[in-house]
């Protein structure tokens, strides 16, 4: 069975995706069998044939240079802008515990490294109408630990309290935080780090720089993070 962690952010457009694939590219150019894997994904855009592109996986595809088919890395998929349980009630399809659990266990088994990422912030909802269906419900089921992604700029101090204190609450397991759109030398970015570091517990294990196209991280220590 695979080794696996969940990448989760402090809020949307934080560049959960971006740092997927900075972390697959990583694993992936150190010789490790490596897979990306997210339950759904939405503001997609179609190809001519009216079939809908999984945008986020074409992008840690692109970057990481794993040759994953696409069509294993993601069970959900909608055209709508906006979080899948929303999403999926404008377009139908919603997302099933049980098919996205069905999936994740194909690629574990077929990978020794898997990515899997989150939508969204860690509340993000899953599904609401049929039944209640949140991010951490997902998490748990199969038995995920968290990488957490955040904006080093102003605000990311709330915003990675918030979202730690959140997860330690539900029991969900935290291996670290990556900061993005980092400029070094920045003071109050620098303060950043430290104050959430302090304010944590956790550690800031990498800072991701705009256009960076390394992950600034042993490879080794980052395929300890997996479980």
């Amino acid at each position: 069975m695979a080794a696996k962690v969940f990448i989760t952010g402090t809020g949307t457009d934080v560049g959960k995706t971006y740092v997927a694939g900075l972390i697959a590219k990583k694993l992936h150019e150190s010789g490790r069998n490596t897979a990306y894997y997210k339950a759904a994904m939405s503001g997609n855009i179609r190809r001519e044939d009216g079939s809908l592109i999984p945008g986020d996986a074409v992008f840690v595809r692109d970057m990481s240079g794993i040759e994953q088919p696409l069509e294993e890395m993601c069970p959900y998929i909608y055209e709508t802008a906006v979080s899948p349980h929303l999403a999926s009630r404008i377009e139908g399809n919603p997302v099933k515990l049980d098919v996205v659990a069905e999936g994740f266990r194909k690629v574990c088994s077929k990978y020794d490294y898997v990515t899997m990422e989150g939508s969204g912030g860690i509340l993000c909802p899953l599904c609401f109408d049929e039944e209640k269906l949140q991010l951490e419900d997902v998490i748990k089921a199969l038995g995920l630990s968290c990488i957490v992604v955040a904006d080093a700029g102003l605000g990311t101090i709330n915003s990675v309290v918030l979202t730690c204190e959140y997860m330690k609450a539900r029991g969900i397991g935290i291996k670290g935080i990556i900061f993005n759109h980092f400029h070094p030398g920045d003071v109050m970015e620098e303060d950043n780090l430290k104050m959430c570091e302090y304010m944590t517990g956790e550690k800031i294990i990498a800072c991701v720089e705009d256009g960076a196209d390394e992950l600034d991280i042993d490879a080794d220590f980052l395929a300890g993070l997996y479980e």
